[in-house]
């Protein structure tokens, strides 16, 4: 018997398969998976400190354009939302209440995106209506900007 042999298939855009979780996903996964295990060793030690100083120390680590924003959004938590607890979460600078993520700075170095964003959890309740914005794209900080971050910040710690 002869088998016949098929024609070699070329590979189009819908016959590609997904692949999985990127590079930069899989890295915020693995500083995910090293936060929760130094919180855990910290145990009783005081959490907000050392949340600061990691929140500073990623700051510090980033490209001067993102680092700028992040330092600045920092200084507006800090001011218009004491009560919140700085803290790294998937490697980006966030702001915990009773351990649960209020707000997070997410850098455009992060996902190697276009523009910077600073989000809010579900934990924010800031509901307006039956839609409402979770995360701003953040290229620059105008004073305008500043001032309606700040008012977020202040409701979502509420």
């Amino acid at each position: 018997m002869s088998a016949t042999k098929q024609p070699a298939k070329t590979t189009t855009e819908a016959d590609k398969k997904y692949e999985g979780f990127t590079d930069e996903e899989r890295a915020a996964m693995k500083e995910r998976s090293r936060e929760l295990k130094a919180t855990a060793r910290r145990g009783s030690r005081s959490a907000k400190a050392d949340g600061e100083s990691e929140v500073l120390a990623k700051l510090a680590e980033m490209s001067e354009l993102d680092r700028s924003t992040g330092e600045r959004l920092h200084a507006i938590v800090k001011a218009n939302a004491p009560a919140l607890s700085p803290k790294l979460w998937y490697g980006m600078p966030a702001y915990a209440r009773d351990g649960k993520i209020v707000c997070f700075f997410q850098p455009a170095q992060k996902f190697k995106t276009r523009y910077s964003t600073f989000g809010f959890n579900d934990t924010a309740h800031l509901d307006d209506g039956t839609m409402w914005p979770s995360a701003f794209a953040l290229t620059t900080l105008t004073a305008e900007d500043e001032a309606r971050i700040g008012e977020l910040v202040k409701r979502a710690a509420g």
